[in-house]
């Protein structure tokens, strides 16, 4: 009896042990800097069984009993890969790693844990874009501990370095970085795209940026410097892509909702689905978040849709479909003088003064594989938006509302383009080349007009009797077509030469009419002229450039380019709506080149760095310097200032200490950055009096981000802290606001940020304070909307995160 209990309880355990199912999952990264590779496919075995990596690299496959298997790896630019892996009564996981086809390289398969550092750089050959030799970053906001919520932009982009944030708001509505000397409003030093295609209001007449995709909802940011201009456009800045978060390739359906809320009434809601089914894949989220602000009169009102949809039509091509949709009204409580500031920061005495922005985007894509060496893309894209400006802003900040009727301003934008770009692999005997060549396409229509609005203090934007009191209406018509190629020649498995040209032809057109009102001290009308305008401004150019990288070692890389860089004077700079500001009729394009020398590693598991120096030649350079007209009042006079030379150097490093001391351990890390930017600039030559011999305005001399980040488990936290020194608000370097406070310096400050966040299976949650010491401080001094004046950033705040994966 007791045999046959025995024989039927271990035959039992014996069929238990044969049925169970378990888990294969791993992640797969590029071999070149150990970035995630998405997209990649994954074959189990015969090939009946396969998935594809997501943005992270992760795949997983289930319900696979005991056995020995062959995991296979293919991905367009990258080495085919095989992995076996037995499962023996416990789940597995994998970590490999691909070799670029463009190198030979031996190949790897990594054991050991991986730290998410959330920063990285651009692969030599990546998303149709050529990026070897250039200086890059990538920023993968999921990896971050930071406040996601708030876009807070001082701590998603502070392992940048060298860049400089103007902190518009609290909620990030508008996201205003500039670098080496770039002025920050609304990032129009970049050219800002999302998913590889525009966003801003015109890429060349009117490059402002007030649609800003939300973190929550962004798979990656990758921005490349000056070099950038060969192939994405003409900004000395350079590039920064907004990469969206892929559809999940495993689920046809996945969830994710967040809830935050916070200091000064702030509430965000950010909800997103994805999923794979057959050959359709999406993304897609809704954002809501208001708030009331730190200051009073500054509540807001926020929406963001977007939606993703791809469609395979062979395993060899790929259609698909972006929509955005945002809109926003926010109520700006106006600039402060520098006696205002010093007395009370958080006052305001402006509380008629509105902003609306709603903005449309819509993209097509095609994405098709000609052959295995052979890639082709086009994007369509078009934009359909506004912006619209109410309020009371005279030149003098301290003046109190006198209850008259508002300056309203309406800008509308319409513009649509089309990009091609052919990627070919190849070889000259046995050195192995990539060539992108590409052609762009761009027309635009804008129109702004300006008037009277109401003297409620509602969000009224209609004009008071427009056949009167209309002051300024102008279309914008402009058109642009250009060329591009790039080449990397690999001479050597250790040296690479990327030359590379871009041709421009580009038409901006002015054609309206402007008033010019001279009024009396009690307000009445003594003047009235109307000016008709019709400018036209065609040029073409062509642009050039070269990068040479040399890796004398496995991770570490020597690399440097120089490239020429241009940027077309915009439709504000030919005509400007303000009674206090004036256009030199005489404005020349900004030209100039970047130059950039460095050595970075191209190692991301456990340690990274970027040391490099610049030089940027910024000839033409276009500013605002203080003057008087001809009635002896003050204005501000838009022109040519002179060149400005900017030169620094710029240092980033990155370590998981922890790992690096204690290499067989994997719950504990401890990761320590730091990023710095010591940079001199000056004005070499000026036709302006006063002004040759200047430091450039908006360049700290140090700019600073340090901080260090400690996990166990699911648990992590983090501490940032920030400082800028003095910049100055104008090329005359003047240090007194004055009435209007739109110059004078912008003094150093030092913030502090913590955040929080832990991973309790589908829940997480989150945590942050804000300048943590609460201190008080600016980095602006508004010349027109959302000023003029200094412009106080926000204090202390509190915010708490609660996420669910469904």
């Amino acid at each position: 009896m007791r045999s046959k209990v025995f024989s039927i309880v271990f035959f039992c355990c014996v069929s238990l042990s044969a049925f169970s199912q378990y888990r294969l999952s791993g992640t797969v990264s590029a071999q070149e800097d150990s970035t995630a590779i998405k997209e990649c496919v994954v074959y189990l075995n015969d090939g009946k069984s396969s998935t594809m990596a997501d943005g992270r690299g992760r795949f997983l496959f289930e319900d696979l009993p005991n056995g020995s298997y062959i995991l296979h790896f293919t991905s367009p630019g990258f080495q085919y890969h095989q992995q076996p892996v037995t499962i023996q009564n416990n789940n597995q996981h994998v970590r490999v790693r691909l070799a670029s086809r463009a190198e030979t390289l031996e190949e790897i398969t990594v054991t050991d844990a991986a730290v998410d550092f959330g920063f990285t750089r651009m692969r030599s050959v990546e998303n149709m874009g050529i990026y070897e030799g250039k200086k890059s970053e990538v920023i993968i906001p999921e990896q971050l501990t930071v406040n996601l919520a708030t876009n807070n932009a001082r701590q998603i982009y502070s392992k940048v370095a060298g860049i400089n944030i103007w902190e518009n708001d609290g909620a990030g509505l508008q996201l205003s970085i500039g670098g080496r000397g770039l002025d920050p409003n609304r990032t129009s030093n970049f050219n800002v795209r999302q998913n590889g295609y525009d966003i801003s209001a015109d890429a060349l007449g009117y490059p402002e940026s007030y649609y800003t995709p939300p973190v929550e909802g962004i798979g990656r940011i990758e921005i490349v410097r000056g070099a950038a201009s060969l192939q994405y456009g003409t900004q000395f800045g350079g590039l920064i892509n907004f990469i969206m978060k892929k559809p999940v390739a495993d689920r046809k359906l996945a969830l994710v909702a967040r809830q935050t809320a916070g200091s000064f009434g702030f509430y965000n809601a950010f909800t997103s689905a994805s999923g794979t089914a057959n050959k359709l894949s999406y993304y897609t989220f809704f954002q809501y978040k208001r708030g009331d602000g730190w200051r009073d009169n500054s509540h807001f009102n926020n929406h963001t849709f977007f939606a993703n949809i791809n469609y395979a039509v062979t395993p060899k091509m790929k259609i698909g479909v972006d929509v955005t949709q945002m809109g926003y009204l926010a109520q700006q409580p106006g600039g402060l003088t520098d006696d205002m500031f010093r007395t009370d920061p958080r006052q305001t005495n402006r509380e008629r003064n509105w902003f609306k922005v709603n903005w449309n985007l819509l993209a097509l894509h095609l994405d098709h594989k000609i052959s295995a060496t052979s890639d082709l893309n086009l994007r369509l894209f078009g934009l359909s938006a506004y912006r619209y400006s109410l309020g009371f802003r005279p030149n003098r900040v301290a003046t109190i509302d006198d209850s008259s009727e508002r300056d309203l301003i309406k800008g509308d934008f319409t513009n649509w383009g089309a990009e091609a770009r052919f990627l070919k692999r190849y070889s000259i005997g046995k050195v192995p080349s990539v060539v992108l060549v590409g052609s762009r396409f761009y027309k635009g229509f804008n129109h702004s007009v300006q008037g009277l609005g109401s003297t409620s203090r509602d969000a009224d934007f209609n004009f008071v009797n427009p056949d009167e009191y209309i002051t300024y209406d102008y279309r914008f018509p402009n058109r642009n077509v250009s060329l591009f190629a790039e080449n990397i020649f690999y001479v050597h498995e250790k040296f690479s030469i990327t030359p590379g040209i871009r041709f421009e032809h580009i038409r901006t057109t002015a054609e309206g009419y402007y008033d010019t009102v001279f009024k009396d001290l009690a307000g009445n009308v003594l003047e009235r002229t109307r000016t008709e305008e019709d400018r036209v401004k065609g040029r073409h150019f062509l642009l050039a450039g070269i990068g040479l990288s040399y890796k004398p070692l496995t991770h570490v890389e020597l690399y440097t380019n120089i490239s020429q860089n241009y940027r077309s004077i915009t439709f504000s700079d030919m005509r400007i709506a303000n009674p206090s500001s004036e256009i030199d009729p005489n404005l020349q394009d900004e030209k100039g080149y970047s130059f950039d020398l460095g050595v970075r590693s191209e190692q991301t598991v456990l340690f990274n760095y970027d040391v490099s120096v610049f030089y940027l030649n910024y000839d033409n350079r276009i500013g605002e310097v203080q003057t008087y007209d001809e009635r002896e009042r003050v204005v501000r006079r838009r022109g040519n200032i002179g060149r400005a030379v900017i030169q620094g150097v710029e240092a980033y490093a990155e370590a998981d200490v922890l790992g690096l001391i204690f290499p067989q351990q994997y719950q504990w890390s401890g990761v320590v950055f730091n990023n710095i930017a010591l940079i001199h600039s000056v004005y070499e030559a000026s036709d302006i009096p006063g002004v040759t011999g200047n430091e450039v305005e908006f360049v700290p001399a140090v700019n600073l981000k340090s901080g260090v980040r400690l996990g166990y488990g699911n648990l992590r936290g983090s501490f940032q802290y920030t400082y800028l020194s003095d910049q100055f608000a104008d090329a005359t370097n003047a240090t007194d606001g004055g009435v209007s406070a739109v110059v004078g310096t912008i003094p150093a400050y030092a913030i502090m940020d913590v955040s929080l966040s832990y991973q309790l299976k589908k829940l997480r949650f989150e945590a942050s304070v804000n300048n943590l010491a609460d201190r008080m401080y600016f980095t602006r001094r508004a010349t027109g909307y959302p000023g003029p004046g200094i412009l106080p950033s926000d204090g202390r705040g509190y915010f708490l995160t609660i996420q669910v994966k469904i």
